[in-house]
C-alpha cells in the first residue's frame, strides 16, 4: 500500500470535516484517490444511519433565518439521541447549515425537500450523513416551516436560549407603515415568546382537531356523571369554555399582562400604530 502524504490526510480533512485517522483510513483504501475516500466517509455514515434506524432522536436544536427584507423566514429543528451530541460543535455548526438550507429551499414546502436542497454542490442529505459518520448517532430534520409575506405584515421568530424550542409567528397589518412601527414589532416579539411558553393548540377553536374537542367534551361530562342532565350540560359548556381560553391563542391570557388576551394586545398595538393587524398562522417546534 502506497504511503499517504500527511497533506492529502489534512485535504480530505477540510474537506469532509471528518477525523485525521478517519481521512487517512478512507485514503489507504482507496489508495489515495480523495474522491472516492470522500464516498466511503459518506458510505459510513449512510451505514450508521441504517444501522440505527429505530433510535429515537429525542435531542437536538431549533434553529432559524430570516431574509435581510424580513419577507420570509425558517424555523426548523435538527435532531440526534444525546444531549452530548446536540451540544457538540460540529452539530452545532451543521444545525446552522439547516437554517441556511432552509432559505435557499424557502420557495418549497416540506423536509424532504430540505434534505434534497444543494448548497455549492452539496444536498443538506450529505452533510447530514457526513455528521452522523462523525458522531455515531443518527441525526435527522425533525420539523420544517416556511413563512412568506405576501402583503403588509411581519414575521416574528423567538428561539430560546438553550435552542431547545422556537416559535415562529405571521401577522398581517392593514398597510405597511403600520407592519414597520415598533409597536407590532415589540408586540409580534411577544407574542412569539408568549406562545414559546404557553403551548396553544391552535390560533382559535376552529383549529382544534374535532376529535379533541369531543374527547375533552367526554371527560368533563363522564365526571359529572351523577349529576342532573341540565346541570351537566351547563358544567361541560363552562369547562370547555375555560379549555379553549387556555388552548386557543388569541384567547389565551397574556403573558406580560393577564388582564388582557393576545388578541387584545395585537389590537392595541395596531391601534397605537394607527391600523389593524391580525396573525395569520404560527409554529411552534420543540426538542428534548
Amino acid at each position: 500500500m502506497a504511503e499517504i502524504p500527511a497533506a492529502l490526510v489534512v485535504k480530505l480533512r477540510k474537506m469532509s470535516s471528518q477525523g485525521m485517522m478517519d481521512c487517512k483510513k478512507a485514503l489507504e483504501e482507496a489508495n489515495g484517490d480523495i474522491d472516492a475516500a470522500m464516498a466511503i466517509l459518506r458510505k459510513k455514515g449512510l451505514a450508521t444511519l441504517a444501522k440505527r434506524a429505530e433510535r429515537e432522536t429525542t435531542q437536538g436544536l431549533v434553529v432559524s433565518k430570516a431574509s435581510p427584507d424580513g419577507k420570509t423566514a425558517v424555523l426548523a429543528s435538527l435532531c440526534c439521541e444525546t444531549d452530548f451530541v446536540s451540544n457538540s460543535d460540529d452539530f452545532k455548526t451543521v444545525a446552522d447549515k439547516l437554517a441556511e438550507y432552509g432559505m435557499v429551499c424557502a420557495k418549497n414546502d416540506g423536509i424532504e425537500n430540505v434534505l434534497e436542497t444543494a448548497v455549492g454542490g452539496k444536498k443538506f442529505r450529505d452533510v447530514i450523513t457526513e455528521l452522523v459518520s462523525k458522531t455515531g448517532e443518527k441525526t435527522e430534520v425533525g420539523d420544517f416551516a416556511k413563512f412568506q409575506l405576501a402583503g403588509a405584515g411581519l414575521i416574528c421568530v423567538y428561539v430560546h436560549f438553550n435552542k431547545k424550542v422556537g416559535t415562529m409567528l405571521e401577522i398581517a397589518a392593514s398597510d405597511p407603515k403600520v407592519a414597520s412601527s415598533e409597536e407590532l414589532k415589540r408586540s409580534g416579539a411577544d407574542i412569539a415568546m408568549h406562545i414559546t411558553a404557553t403551548k396553544p393548540l391552535a390560533l382559535d377553536k376552529s383549529g382544534i382537531d374535532p376529535k379533541v374537542i369531543e374527547q375533552e367534551k367526554s371527560i368533563y361530562a363522564d365526571q359529572m356523571k351523577n349529576k342532573p342532565a341540565n346541570i351537566v350540560d351547563k358544567i361541560v359548556e363552562g369547562k370547555m369554555k375555560k379549555f379553549f381560553e387556555d388552548n386557543c391563542l388569541l384567547d389565551q391570557k397574556f403573558v406580560k399582562d393577564d388582564t388582557k388576551t393576545v388578541a387584545q394586545v395585537l389590537e392595541d398595538a395596531a391601534r397605537s400604530a394607527g391600523g389593524k393587524a391580525t396573525i395569520k398562522k404560527f409554529v411552534r417546534f420543540d426538542v428534548g
